[in-house]
């Protein structure tokens, strides 16, 4: 991973769709089945404000929940993770380690080996298949706006 990513509010605003702002910069969720659409090739999710790689389609399941779930981050100290006490319960929130934008949630429910569920948000997430550019090099692409 590169260094930290870090933008003003107003730099944040400008470069990110509405929803994807809030969603990312003000801890959002976005409302379940609003990204059916994802592609199932091999690729790479990145981080839609930073372009760094966080969670690989090889790790991605149907977990029925309405949001795209995982098993895993694509590569160690891809996301970091927070306890978050909002709506009155206490759950892992999990974010960018590079920008620390807010992805989602993770929960002990998952498949095997891991038994985690990263349940993440589609808008903070960008498909990039694995045979373009940097997915297929491994490299993390250019963040946005850079």
């Amino acid at each position: 991973m590169t260094g930290k990513v870090t933008r003003s509010d107003a730099e944040w605003r400008e470069m990110l769709s509405p929803e994807a702002y809030r969603v990312t910069r003000r801890h959002g969720t976005e409302r379940p089945f609003t990204h059916d659409h994802f592609p199932k090739e091999a690729g790479q999710f990145r981080c839609v404000c930073c372009g760094t790689g966080v969670f690989d389609q090889a790790h991605k399941f149907n977990s029925g929940t309405g949001w795209p779930s995982f098993s895993q981050p694509a590569a160690e100290g891809a996301v970091g993770t927070s306890t978050d006490r909002s709506w009155f319960m206490t759950r892992t929130e999990v974010h960018c380690a590079r920008c620390d934008a807010h992805l989602g949630h993770v929960f002990e429910d998952g498949p095997k080996p891991t038994g985690l569920r990263y349940c993440i948000n589609g808008v903070a997430l960008e498909f990039e298949p694995v045979d373009s550019g940097a997915a297929a090099s491994g490299e993390p692409a250019a963040s946005p706006g850079e």
